[in-house]
């Protein structure tokens, strides 16, 4: 029986996860390793690396989720972390999680871990959409044919996964030496793979990295990474040699190159094998996904279907969270209460009360809401309807000059409000065309990251308690309309060109599991909350700090006090002559006529620069310093509500400007990085901020106009 892991114990046996995007290899991940596991990235890149332990019979096996990939060639990071993680760590097996549904293309990555020789066992996942779909497998067959062994699962419902570790195991401890497979890639690709092979091995090309034929495989196809490391070898001018006689040759006679003739020749052997192995069903009959993607990918139903869906989940959502947000937000009022009636009047008082409690527990009561969110992007996502969302949009993107692939990243960035801007930032590797690329990057940004929710969530409490749902939508709404026309802007100005064709494989349609789902959003959980608790916590002591020093002089304070002047104007003159308060002043003289924002809104705007958490946990530190009843409501929607100058209009404008301002800090430095160039990330910047404030300018000056507010 697999087992929980404890935290004494040492893993033995490294155990790797390869496969397809959509093979289901993160359920089975999740299966194998439960709640023990551990995200972070990479060395020296920013691709997501996920592990995990189990236990079993008294042992503990590290498993690792590699990036889900197509192929071992290095044209994206993730293909090259993956195969860097296999050359440098040589797991002791290897499972390459395959798509049993959608056999053939999910082979061709097994042929390439065939080709480096590694300890393979190919878990044939999702065998019951296979039968549903009327095609059986001999998996006796397949194993004979591949020479690896081959178990069937459904890692949705853990059937198959005993089996599997078994077997794995079993490799893994059989295995000596890694042994390539000997494939065949027509007569010339062989005889030049000879030679090659024998210069590799004669100029000691592969050292004790890699396998040399497999080297010599790669170097055939080109491949930019190894080729690059084989030039800067003295020792390679043989080797080197004849891989441009042979790429020039094939260019000559079959106007090909290598690459594309040794790719040809893998999908050929995994067609014969698929053919050898699977049975299909006589009458072409169309599966369940494609009976229901007639009606949800629908040209005019689709999107309808889309629409009620992101309404469904903003209302159930706002529902069902509202009696734990009020909960914790009751917790906070009364810690708030109970630590200002404990602690003596004070600096530090007001740094525990107005710096930790009201500024991080106005972030941490949206904990709720912020997990009913995740959970429901995860049923999105598991279920296979998020692909079948990029589908439906690509019709509306294209108009604007962008590209169905794009839709992923942005959904990711928080295209479903809740996303994060520099994983979605970094999803648009996959896409080939630059412009489209950069593009993407620049209005990724503008979407409903989950740092912009708490700020939604708190202005739609305050002044719009009856439509939450609604607003949510709407905003959603409205953020990928200033999406499309900021990219049709862009792409017909600075990066003109026609996008390039949109093709896309759907994944089926899968019942997602509860457990894959508690993990997905106990995950995203944890990290908002470990921000708010680290990060954010940070940043709203500092703010504190700002919002506090130097204040009132002793002279100033006691002229005011002999004027007659009340404990809340004195709090308010302490508030206004701090240096946030000196910032936020001069800020308003400009803010406060175009978008009615007064000087502490304006202060957690700057502050939102660094994290838009930090707007709520500024305005809550702010508008608690300034609190004229210290032993009123701590609820900071409440403050707003009483508040001279706050609207349902100032709210509205609030919630835009947030959305559409300078990207976070983070996604800068990301901007930064994956352009390769500071002009971009300036760029996102000084636009996103220019068109937030003409944008929020417009919606106020027009409000005022018809009388919606001050």
């Amino acid at each position: 029986m697999t087992e929980l892991l404890s935290s004494f114990d040492i893993p033995g046996l490294t155990i790797a996860l390869a496969g397809n995007p959509n093979s289901g290899k993160t359920t089975v991940f999740n299966e194998l390793t439960g709640a023990h596991q551990h995200v972070g990235n990479y060395p020296g890149v920013t691709v997501e690396k996920k592990s995990g332990f189990l236990r079993r019979d008294g042992e503990t096996f590290e498993v690792v989720d590699l990036p889900g990939t197509y192929s071992l060639t290095a044209y994206s990071q993730e293909e090259l972390v993956a195969r860097s993680f296999l050359v440098d760590e040589r797991p002791d097996v290897v499972i390459d999680v395959v798509d049993a549904s959608n056999l053939e293309r999910n082979l061709n990555l097994a042929v390439q871990l065939m080709e480096m020789g590694v300890p393979l066992v190919i878990a044939l996942n999702m065998v019951d959409t296979a039968r549903g779909r009327g095609l059986v497998i001999d998996e006796k067959a397949l194993s004979d044919v591949l020479g690896v062994p081959v178990v069937p699962t459904v890692g949705s419902k853990g059937e198959g996964i005993d089996l599997l570790i078994e077997t794995a195991v079993s490799v893994a401890r059989g295995v000596g030496s890694w042994k390539p497979a000997d494939i065949s890639y027509g007569r010339e690709m062989d005889e030049a793979l000879v030679d090659l092979h024998a210069a590799v091995v004669e100029e000691k090309l592969s050292g004790d990295r890699y396998e040399p034929r497999w080297l010599a495989i790669k170097l055939l196809e080109q491949d930019e990474d190894l080729t690059a490391m084989v030039a800067r070898s003295s020792a390679s001018s043989r080797a080197l040699g004849i891989v441009r006689k042979v790429a020039h040759h094939v260019e000559v006679t079959l106007d090909d190159t290598p690459e594309n003739l040794i790719s040809d020749y893998r999908f050929a052997f995994a067609s014969s094998v698929v053919k050898s192995c699977l049975a299909r069903p006589r009458e072409d009959r169309r599966n369940l996904s494609d009976r229901i993607d007639a009606v949800l990918t629908h040209r005019l139903g689709g999107p309808v279907f889309l629409f009620v869906v992101l309404w469904f989940v903003y209302r159930f959502t706002f529902t069902a969270s509202e009696w734990p947000v009020l909960g914790l937000d009751m917790l906070f009022g009364w810690a708030h209460r109970a630590v200002e009636s404990a602690m003596p009047a004070g600096l530090l008082r007001s740094l525990v009360v107005s710096g930790v409690i009201d500024g991080v527990g106005g972030v941490l009561s949206f904990v709720p809401l912020i997990m009913f969110m995740f959970f429901f992007t995860a049923i999105l996502e598991d279920s296979g309807y998020m692909a079948r969302m990029a589908f439906i949009m690509d019709r509306v993107l294209r108009v604007f000059g962008m590209h169905g692939n794009s839709m992923l990243a942005l959904i990711v960035s928080g295209g479903i409000a809740g996303g994060c801007a520099v994983p979605g930032i970094m999803a648009t590797r996959t896409l080939r065309d630059p412009r489209e690329r950069i593009v993407t990057i620049l209005v990724a940004p503008l979407l409903n990251c989950g740092a912009k929710l708490p700020i939604y969530l708190l202005l739609t409490a305050a002044f719009f308690p009856a439509y939450r749902g609604e607003i949510m939508l709407l905003l959603t709404l409205i953020a990928w309309l200033f999406v499309a026309l900021a990219a049709m802007l862009i792409r017909s100005t600075i990066l003109r060109g026609k996008p390039s064709p949109f093709v896309m494989e759907l994944p089926p349609y899968r019942i997602p599991t509860v457990k894959g789902l508690f993990i997905h959003m106990w995950e995203r959980t944890w990290e908002y909350v470990k921000k708010a608790g680290t990060i954010l916590l940070a940043i709203s002591i500092l703010l504190w700090a700002l919002m506090t020093f130097p204040g009132l002089s002793r002279e100033q304070e006691q002229r005011l006090v002999d004027r007659g002047a009340t404990e809340g104007e004195l709090a308010q003159e302490r508030l206004a002559t701090s240096a946030a308060g000196r910032i936020g002043g001069a800020l308003e003289h400009v803010t406060g006529p175009l978008m009615g924002f007064d000087w502490r809104t304006d202060v957690a705007l700057v502050g939102g620069f660094a994290a838009k958490e930090v707007i709520v946990t500024t305005m809550g530190t702010a508008y608690s310093l300034g609190e004229v009843d210290a032993s009123g409501s701590t609820q900071l929607a409440g403050r707003l509500q009483r508040e001279p100058g706050w609207s349902g209009l100032t709210a509205f404008a609030l919630m835009i400007f947030t959305m559409l301002y300078a990207p976070c800090l983070a996604t800068v430095v990301v901007i930064r990085r994956e352009t390769g160039s500071v002009r971009w990330a300036v760029f996102s910047v000084v636009f996103n901020t220019l068109l937030a404030t003409l944008v929020t300018t417009a919606i106020v000056q027009l409000g005022r106009l018809v009388g919606l507010g001050g």
